[in-house]
């Protein structure tokens, strides 16, 4: 194995030093503190990554070196991608994650403080309630939906009319669906200030929402059939980025219905 890697990866105490430095320099005491560790069981790990060049003693305190800095952040980026497929193993394993683009996929470990949510077979077809609580506390809505779920048009609707701002991504046949069943409900939805209505003919395999305050994602099966028992879901500020990103890249691909 490469010496550099060996280094870092056969150690537990250096891998965290590694990490927790990415923060700035620290003393031998915020060390010993943050990592609950004894300066006889830490200081062999320090010289460790001296002999790598990865970490610098500067007066009282130890820092990264600028290439302990490019090799901290890539491996704490691997340690929390490893993290986050272990801890939900089956939910990325059973579904059609390639549905999700490669930039994303690339950046999972943003989700890392997400919770999947699963329903009760007697809930399935009814919104997560965790989903609806969120959506309702939310002023701007971001949404893609490759499936349609019929209390959705009315529901929307109410959110217009108290001020969310929302916009839409719909498959063709979503469209299509909610178009023949609710017309004049999303009529009085897009006649509303801040909401918008996006279609796209791409056969999106991935539902996803994002607002000021939470994320979403749920996937499809790797057999075709979309999983309404399990959402990932997040507050935390980069899993709503990453859930921003996935929308513009999806919105960047669709067309704006401004008139129905």
């Amino acid at each position: 194995m490469n010496k550099l890697l060996a280094t870092i990866t056969y150690s537990k105490k250096r891998e965290n030093l590694l990490i927790f430095l990415r923060n700035g320099p620290k003393t031998l005491e915020e060390i010993r503190s943050s990592l609950s560790v004894t300066s006889a069981g830490i200081i062999p790990q320090i010289r460790k990554l001296e002999e790598v060049n990865l970490v610098r003693q500067e007066s009282k305190t130890y820092a990264l070196t600028e290439i302990g800095m490019i090799v901290a952040e890539i491996f704490n980026s691997f340690s929390k991608t490893i993290d986050i497929v272990e801890k939900y193993e089956d939910f990325w394993t059973d579904h059609e994650i390639k549905a999700i683009p490669q930039h994303l996929l690339n950046r999972i470990y943003e989700l890392e403080n997400s919770t999947l949510i699963e329903s009760k077979m007697s809930e399935i077809f009814e919104p997560h309630k965790e989903f609806v609580d969120a959506l309702t506390k939310s002023k701007k809505i971001r949404g893609i939906s490759p499936i349609f779920h019929p209390q959705y048009p009315p529901f929307f609707l109410q959110l217009a009319k108290c001020g969310v701002e929302t916009t839409l991504i719909l498959t063709r046949d979503v469209f299509n669906r909610a178009k023949k069943d609710y017309l004049e409900i999303m009529k009085k939805t897009l006649s509303l200030p801040g909401q918008r209505l996006y279609v796209s003919d791409e056969d999106i395999r991935v539902a996803g929402t994002v607002t000021d305050c939470f994320f979403s994602l749920s996937l499809f099966f790797k057999n075709g059939g979309y999983d309404s028992q399990k959402d990932l879901e997040s507050s935390d500020s980069s899993a709503i980025k990453w859930g921003e990103d996935m929308f513009n890249h999806f919105l960047s691909k669709a067309k704006e219905i401004k008139k129905i």
